[in-house]
Order: structure tokens, then sequence, then C-alpha cells
């Protein structure tokens, strides 16, 4: 810097950047004390008229809190992290509704998509980690089992959906993925169907296994012996379900019907089937675990399990207040929640003479 520099302090703003509002200028405008608008923004009482005449000087100004200031004096960002594997249908409507659920308490969502990459999964606590997020909502990946414990030692309440990781203190929000699967199967040996059979998702997570026992416990219960070929191992992917409905269905007595544990690999089982010009349920009758919208328009519609997904979002966010409120220190809870199977036309009755 030359002699005839300014100093730092008097140089002017960037050209095109306003100068961002401060506690000060709130307190100036609403024409109270600093600390008042200090007590306002964490939350604790203060006089009705001076709240009014503070939001409405931070609407006038666009103030914008400092999270990271708040959060070294408070402990708290109102931030909640949510670690999802993918954008799917599923998991875009989750996300909707827990943001709007938890905008209502003042929490901002904070999301991160793994896709699936041990790397991602853990670089993606370090990014939560480093934001001090108040808590964080994921699926139970196993791969993680090391970095979330270590999350659970520091204090940070952690939800699981869709799978859990035993044995970690953490709240859960799961759906009955055994019995709802039983339930699907059933309704294909009620069809008379034998030959069943059943795409996978990952038996290393809780739900892939849990809807894997349903199936076995339908097989079993109907005195049905459980032909090891119609059990497909899958991936949750589309391309997964696209590669297990070629195989099974070229086998020499392919199966009359197939359970898929999840919608993504149905949609690679519908697209194998349609390539070969076979049409549900006149050459396979069939029905997916999850619901979503295009089952609903696909010609016939598809016979699926759907999950409460307002339930889930509204469970987990339940589980959040609590944990950030009065019930930090109670024992770890989880809550299970019911599914619906929806009928409609991708089964139908086997001929008694076939």
């Amino acid at each position: 810097m030359s002699d005839q520099d300014p100093p730092d302090d008097t140089l002017p703003p960037a050209r095109g950047r306003r100068r961002l509002a401060t506690i000060a200028d709130v307190a100036a405008t609403a024409g109270v004390a600093i600390g008042t608008v200090s007590r306002f923004l964490n939350g604790r009482e203060i006089r009705e008229a001076n709240r009014h005449q503070i939001e409405a000087a931070i609407e006038k100004l666009s103030y914008r809190r400092n999270a990271v200031a708040a959060a070294m004096k408070t402990d708290t960002t109102h931030m909640i992290g949510l670690l999802i594997p993918t954008f799917d249908e599923f998991h875009s409507e989750m996300v909707e509704q827990l943001a709007t659920l938890l905008r209502a308490s003042g929490r901002a969502l904070v999301i991160y998509c793994h896709s699936h990459d041990a790397d991602v999964i853990h670089g993606a606590l370090d990014f939560f980690a480093a934001q001090r997020v108040d808590a964080l909502i994921m699926d139970g990946v196993t791969q993680a089992r090391q970095r979330v414990e270590q999350l659970i030692r520091e204090g940070v309440p952690i939800v699981f959906y869709n799978n859990e990781i035993p044995g970690l203190a953490a709240d859960c929000v799961l759906v009955e993925n055994r019995n709802a699967s039983y339930r699907a199967v059933n309704h294909l040996i009620d069809l008379r169907h034998e030959r069943i059979a059943v795409l996978t998702g990952e038996l290393h997570d809780s739900s892939g296994r849990q809807r894997f026992e349903g199936f076995e416990a339908a097989m079993a219960e109907a005195g049905l012996a459980v032909d090891r070929r119609y059990i497909a191992h899958g991936t949750w992917r589309t391309n997964s379900g696209y590669e297990l409905a070629r195989r099974l269905m070229q086998l020499n007595k392919p199966p009359t019907a197939m359970y898929v544990s999840n919608y993504g690999m149905t949609i690679g089982v519908l697209s194998w089937l349609k390539e070969q010009g076979l049409r549900l349920p006149d050459d396979l009758s069939l029905v997916s675990f999850d619901d979503v919208a295009l089952f609903r328009l696909y010609e016939p519609g598809i016979t699926s399990i759907a999950q409460p997904i307002s339930g889930i979002a509204q469970a987990i966010t339940s589980l959040i207040e609590a944990r950030l409120g009065d019930d930090r220190d109670a024992p770890p809870r989880t809550i299970t929640l019911s599914c619906d199977i929806i009928l409609r036309g991708s089964t139908r009755r086997r001929p008694a003479s076939a």
C-alpha cells in the first residue's frame, strides 16, 4: 500500500454490494435497546410491543442474523443437517415436508446427498460437524458407523430414518418393512402364484433385510418352497432391477409374479418388460415397495406399498424438537409407522388350469 492509499478501514464498500444491517441498526430502527433485540433473536420473552417493532425493523432492513456469531454465544445454530442417498421421488417429498415443518420452529435444513459413496458420506459428516448443526437426520448407512458414533459422543442428536444402525444411541423413524412385505407377498399367494421372485435391496441395510424376511415369512407360512433361482439380490437402483428382470424372465420356468423391494428397481423391471413387449399382469404380476406418482399413471397401475412420508417427516421433526428441548438426555426412541398396500392392476389371479 502506498503513502497515498487510504487505510483499509476507510476503503469504500465493494461496488454493487450493500452493507448488511447489524443488530445495532435493528435496535435503532425499532427504537429499543440492543439487548432487547438480542433477547428477541434468542427466543427469550420480551414485551409484545417491542416484539412487533423489532419484527418490523428486521423486515424493513432485510436483516440477516449472523448464524456463526449466534452459535458462538448460544451454542445453537438453528441448522439441522440432512444426509440423503439421492434426490428421488421419496426423498424429494420428504425434504419438502421436513423443510416446512422445521422452518415453522425457526430452523433451517442443510442437505447433503451422498450417492452411496463412502468417501462422500464421511466428507458430509465432517461438513455437518464443521457447520455445528444442532442435529442430524440421516439414513442409517453402516459404512459411517464409527464417525456417527463419534458425533453422538460429541453431543450431536442423530435421527435415523429408513435404516437403523443397531447399538448406537440415536432415535429412529422406521416403517413396518417386514410386515408390509409379508402382506404384499401374501396378496400374490392369494392370487394362486407359487413361482414368486423377490428382488431384494442391499441386505446390509436393515430395510433390505426386513423386506426380504417378510417375503420369506409369507412363503413359509403358505408352505411354498423358496426357489433360490427366484431370489435376486439387488442394489436399490434402476439398472439393478433391469438386469435382474432380464435374468429371471429368461429362466426355463420364469416366475409368474415378482415382489420388488423398492420403486427404483421396479422402474428397471418395467423398462425391461416394455422392451420385450411383455405386459402386466398378463405375462407377470408385480408388486413394488414404495408408491410414486408414476405407478398411478402407468397402464395398468402398479400395486405397491405406500410409505407414510408425511408421517415420517412429522415423527422426525417431533424427535428433533424433543432432543433440542427438555428431552436431550432421554433414552433413544424408535417410532415405527405402518404402511398401506395400494391395489392396482399389475396383479391378477392365476387360472386354476395353470
